[in-house]
């Protein structure tokens, strides 16, 4: 599939300076579909707390974020004794926001020197200075929600961050909301929750409102799941509230079946392809692990979704799976490691020049496991020299 070009509201270039294992990440590229491989600790799921922190900034819970993270010593690259701020910046289309978090003497964060620009020609960046914030609260935000005058130009830069959507279906438990049944909006959009808690009513709203949409999510999941039929999501009117279960059907019996029969790797992938799925997509989702609970066999079925999903938005996913890297490009991939000096994460885009040749004899998740794509576990130096020592004396 030929690569598009990224829509304005898809995340362009980023720029991250000291947070947690992020040293420096300076303006790095990303692409419609964006592959993190590296091996644990390496800092793919740093990456992917960058997005949840700046969701909270919008949502104006970027102290409670923080906070919830173990304060600034903890957010801080290597503590406030190495780092003293973090340094953020972002480009999607013409509209760029930056902005650096300081640490209070009580460990939580404020806010230096955030700018955003609205560029209509698309020449150089016009930074607009919004200044500081002691509370961490965001400007943009500020003037968004306050309808001051320059508000017209910062809801684009809010709309486009909030267009920003990080999944995790880790939690598919016996008491995990998903499994439970869920309150439907009454009319209006309706939007899956990042841990997937309203998939029935998100589901339900799809079948009312884009059935062809809907068809495809239950093919695709009698792809992975062939005993399935389908749904069964009629809404109980419980008081003022409405409820939907996750009832569906298997083949064979019209004896409907609760959500609880779903196993753990069913039940995520139906929150995956309803995303994958979903007719009114973000701008941009990022997902750690969609691999996890799938049969190998079910991982094609997931590569396709998410090659065809990232024609329409973009992709920002981490993965341990050889096998499903085989599905991809090799310039999708970007190679998390770990610099040995330091513990800094260290993010590299992959080119098809440099594997070209290997790529004729072995698929992309043979050259990981045979480390010809270094993204695998390394010994920090400490460890590497005792090792060495240890073997000259043997």
């Amino acid at each position: 599939m030929s690569e598009r070009a990224l829509k304005d509201n898809e995340l362009a270039k980023l720029t991250i300076k000291g947070f947690k294992s992020i040293k420096e990440l300076v303006d790095f590229e990303l692409k419609p579909l964006n592959v993190l491989i590296g091996a644990n600790g390496s800092g793919k799921s740093n990456l992917i707390s960058f997005f949840k922190m700046y969701r909270s900034l919008m949502d104006d819970e970027l102290q409670t974020y923080i906070i919830n993270n173990g304060r600034m010593d903890n957010v801080l690259f290597n503590g406030r004794k190495m780092t003293e701020f973090m340094e953020f910046e972002t480009h999607f289309g013409p509209r760029g926001h930056r902005f650096k978090l300081f640490s209070h003497p009580d460990n939580t964060a404020y806010i230096k020197d955030e700018a955003r620009f609205y560029d209509q020609s698309r020449g150089e960046p016009d930074w607009w200075e919004l200044g500081d914030n002691h509370d961490a609260k965001s400007q943009v935000v500020a003037e968004v929600k306050e309808n001051r005058s320059d508000a017209r130009l910062s809801k684009r830069v809010y709309n486009a961050i909030l267009s920003w959507k990080v999944y995790h279906f880790h939690d598919t438990s016996p008491t995990a909301g998903m499994r439970f049944p869920q309150e439907a909006l009454q009319g209006g959009r309706e939007r899956l929750r990042a841990d997937g808690s309203n998939i029935a009513p998100f589901l339900l709203y799809i079948r009312s409102n884009f059935p062809k949409q809907y068809r495809r999510i239950v093919q695709s999941i009698k792809a992975i799941a062939p005993f399935f039929k389908d749904f069964s999501l009629d809404a109980v009117e419980e008081g003022p509230r409405r409820m939907v279960n996750l009832h569906w059907h298997q083949n064979g019996t019209d004896n409907p079946m609760q959500p609880y029969h779903l196993s753990d790797g069913t039940i995520r992938f139906i929150c995956l392809a309803a995303v994958l799925l979903q007719p009114e997509p973000p701008a941009t989702i990022v997902i750690d692990e969609p691999e996890l609970g799938l049969h190998p066999a079910a991982l094609v079925i997931l590569a396709e979704l998410i090659e065809e999903a990232s024609a329409k938005m973009q992709i920002i996913m981490g993965t341990h799976s050889p096998r499903l890297l085989d599905y991809f490009s090799i310039t999708d991939i970007i190679a998390v490691n770990r610099n040995r000096e330091n513990g800094a994460s260290m993010f590299e885009r992959l080119e098809m020049e440099k594997y070209k040749e290997w790529l004729d004899e072995d698929t992309i998740g043979d050259l990981w496991l045979k480390n010809d794509i270094s993204a695998r576990p390394v010994y920090e130096k400490s460890i590497a020299a005792q090792k060495e020592k240890s073997l000259q004396n043997n």
